[in-house]
């Protein structure tokens, strides 16, 4: 994207105005796939707030040639995994009952939209959780199964065995 491309370029530059809209334009997507990742909402809001904190002090040095939405999901991804490996994520019990924070522009209709997200919410829960990943990156960051597969460190047939068998369970 051109916006992505010139915000990459003023944050790079030091601007907190780029800084300020990269974090407007990807924080509900990063909540929501933290919040599907960890199922436990103070976790995901912490795991978005470091990875922020982190990307708002590579500013001198960030060098990023891809994807702003993809480095900013990989690193999401990454925060996550080390808080259920450190069993951080663990340390309260897990509500796999808890919602998705909805997008601003799909609250025209809660209440269908709050019963969907919560069968969505314990759908997603009971997923192993690769199968969780791959699904949440595809849908809701828009990855591509080639760079799912790079993240997961698997080939692209098992990224994409992974995403689908999450479907059909979900």
């Amino acid at each position: 994207m051109i916006e992505d491309e010139l915000l990459k370029w003023k944050f790079k530059l030091g601007s907190r105005e780029a800084l300020s809209r990269i974090y407007q334009k990807y924080v509900h997507s990063l909540l929501s796939l933290a919040m599907g990742l960890l199922n436990d909402p103070y976790e995901a809001e912490d795991v978005v707030q470091d990875v922020f904190v982190s990307f708002a002090k590579s500013a001198g040095s960030f060098g990023l040639k891809g994807s702003l939405k993809a480095y900013l999901a990989k690193s999401v991804v990454n925060r996550a995994r080390d808080r259920l490996r450190w069993g951080h994520a663990s340390g309260r019990r897990m509500n796999k009952y808890a919602t998705v924070p909805p997008d601003p522009g799909e609250l025209d209709q809660p209440l269908v939209y709050g019963e969907r997200c919560e069968q969505l919410s314990r759908a997603l829960a009971e997923l192993p959780y690769e199968q969780r990943e791959a699904v949440l990156l595809k849908v809701k960051q828009d990855m591509t199964l080639k760079q799912i597969a790079r993240l997961q460190g698997v080939s692209v047939s098992t990224a994409h065995g992974r995403y689908r068998y999450g479907l059909e369970s979900v």
